[in-house]
């Protein structure tokens, strides 16, 4: 009767193996289903993330190209009417004519800037090793010569690169004194997109390359450029990017390599991007969440064989071990979140403590600036009150009531700087109205005399034959431009010849510019931060630049300050610019 129990005994045995069998079939054909999905539904999504973030890129490159083509494009405009560079075609003197393109060139950033004269010679140049050069053949000098408005040319040089300029003629009346060439540099685009991109290129409207991350292809047409690469060494490495778990839809093929095109339009001539991006990353990504797939499947079925071969005992101790290491590690998360917690009540205290601190900090500052402001009127209204004690006891009595007159308008003007300081200090508008920038630098400059005259400066003014005007407050604006004169003066104090240039012009915007000889700013970051100063205890406290850089702000400008390469600091003060009724009308 016992005969039966081993054969019961390896039935169950053999139905236990048997299931074991099954069950290990099933979880391969779920991994292999998981992974086949896996693979189309990741290299779809990825594909999709990588053209996006291509496109992208593609807008990005894009627009930075003709925004640097159009910052260039108002160049020559400019400068065509300069009446200095005028000057010197029509006497044909031309010793400061190439350190007036550098200075222009400071400001402006081209490539290159060149005076060519009605014969095409370089006469000035940013560049010194061009200087005498000939270009009467070249197109922007031959196109220039027959427009009456900027032109923009591409040129092909020795070197196979392409050069970019706009140029305009510089005329007297209806007489040719010269040409004005403005050099873009789009090559440092090429230079940057190499090391971002695959591939990209730019097509001019005739279908030539004229820009490329790769300097062979300059001058070849798009497909020129993709068939230079051998056909067989191309098909094999086709094969092996598009057979690796799956084809992928590629656009072209670059290098070998099955890339996707993306292609746009730049609205400047005609023009046209293309971008070329590789596969790879995309296969990268899809073959990492593979391999994690597959490597949970294979650690799934080692587990299953693990509890196949009854090793229970050793696996539930692992697990014990383990367990007892999270509970550790969770207590420890709990001590750190409780420590977090007490920090951050305690750093609320702190802000709220700092919050106070901030407005007694605005209450001295506001106290501190009436100080500032009202010292300038004071000081004049002394060297006038000096001047008038001396005109009466000469008997001179007409001047010395012109010299009261002044002292009370500068009253007038404490009490408007005095409302000024309160409109600031509440941050509300005040009424604006057409001003005048050449009266408001004479009317500081008058203001600023006893101080220039004592210090013996050499005071240089460049102005424009044409009134400026912009929308703004006066007494602000004139207090802007005392603050700037008054820093350059002290700034000058220990130079041994005080030197200050004061250049007023009109162009998009208005702009005031302030150049002293001095040695020249050092700390940029805190240079516009309230009571900062490198002047000496008791000349000033900090407050001049912090106001000034407030006020232009205000009336939708920006004051910046840097230094000059031949030494000193340059401010330059930059207005909206408010153009006459008749040019608006038009």
């Amino acid at each position: 009767m016992d005969a039966p129990r081993p054969r019961r005994r390896r039935s169950s045995a053999d139905r236990r193996r048997r299931r074991t069998r099954i069950g290990v079939g099933i979880l391969l054909l779920v991994a292999a289903v998981t992974v086949w999905t896996t693979n189309q539904l990741l290299t779809d999504r990825f594909t999709e993330t990588t053209r996006n973030r291509a496109e992208l890129r593609l807008a990005l490159y894009s627009g930075n190209l003709l925004s640097e083509l159009r910052r260039n494009a108002i160049v020559p405009q400019l400068l065509a009417r300069d009446p200095t560079l005028i000057g010197a075609l029509n006497s044909g003197d031309f010793s400061q004519s190439t350190q007036r393109l550098i200075s222009f060139d400071e400001e402006i950033g081209a490539a290159s800037l060149m005076l060519l004269d009605r014969d095409g010679r370089t006469v000035a140049a940013t560049d010194r090793n061009r200087l005498g050069s000939i270009h009467r053949l070249d197109p922007f000098f031959v196109d220039a010569t027959r427009s009456n408005t900027t032109v923009f040319s591409v040129t092909r040089r020795d070197s196979g690169a392409y050069g970019f300029a706009y140029s305009r003629r510089i005329e007297n009346g209806t007489e040719l004194l010269g040409v004005l060439v403005v050099e873009v540099d789009l090559q440092k685009f090429a230079r940057a997109w190499a090391g971002i991109s695959d591939a990209v290129l730019v097509t001019d409207s005739t279908g030539a390359i004229i820009l490329a991350t790769e300097p062979r292809w300059l001058g070849l047409s798009e497909q020129e450029a993709i068939a230079r690469e051998a056909p067989i060494n191309a098909i094999e490495r086709a094969i092996r990017a598009t057979a690796d778990w799956g084809a992928l839809p590629p656009d072209a093929y670059l290098f070998g390599e099955a890339v996707m095109r993306l292609q746009t339009r730049i609205p400047f001539q005609g023009w046209r991007m293309t971008s070329f991006t590789s596969y790879a990353s995309v296969r990268e990504k899809v073959n990492g969440v593979l391999a994690l797939e597959i490597m949970g499947f294979a650690i799934l079925l080692a587990l299953v064989f693990y509890f196949t071969n009854r090793k229970t005992a050793l696996r539930m101790a692992l697990f014990q071990r383990e367990s007892a290491e999270l509970r550790e590690l969770n207590a420890r998360l709990q001590r750190e979140i409780a420590e977090r917690m007490r920090v951050q009540e305690t750093l609320a205290v702190t802000e709220q403590s700092l919050a106070q601190s901030s407005k007694l900090a605005a209450l001295g500052e506001m106290a501190a600036a009436v100080s500032h402001e009202l010292n300038q009127p004071l000081a004049a209204m002394k060297t006038y009150l000096a001047g008038a004690r001396l005109l009466i006891r000469r008997n001179r009595h007409e001047e010395a009531l012109a010299s009261f007159g002044r002292i009370d308008g500068l009253i007038e003007r404490m009490g408007a700087i005095t409302r000024q300081l309160k409109t600031y200090a509440r941050k509300g508008g005040s009424t604006l109205m057409p001003v005048n920038l050449g009266d408001a630098l004479s009317s500081s400059l008058s203001m600023m005399e006893p101080q220039l005259r004592t210090r013996h400066v050499r005071l240089t003014q460049i102005l424009p034959t044409e009134p400026v005007f912009v929308m703004g407050d006066q007494i602000q604006i004139e207090q802007v431009i005392i603050n700037l004169l008054r820093n350059a003066i002290d700034a000058t104090k220990s130079v041994a010849n005080p030197e200050l240039d004061v250049i007023l012009a009109a162009g998009e915007t208005a702009s005031l510019t302030v150049r002293d000889n001095g040695y020249g700013v050092e700390d940029f970051d805190k240079l516009f931060e309230p009571f900062y100063t490198t002047k000496q205890p008791g000349d000033g406290v900090g407050l001049g630049l912090a106001i000034s850089s407030g006020i232009v702000n205000d009336l939708g400008g920006r004051l910046t300050a840097r230094n000059g390469e031949a030494g000193g600091a340059v401010f330059e003060m930059r207005l909206p610019i408010l153009r006459r009724r008749s040019e608006a009308a038009e």
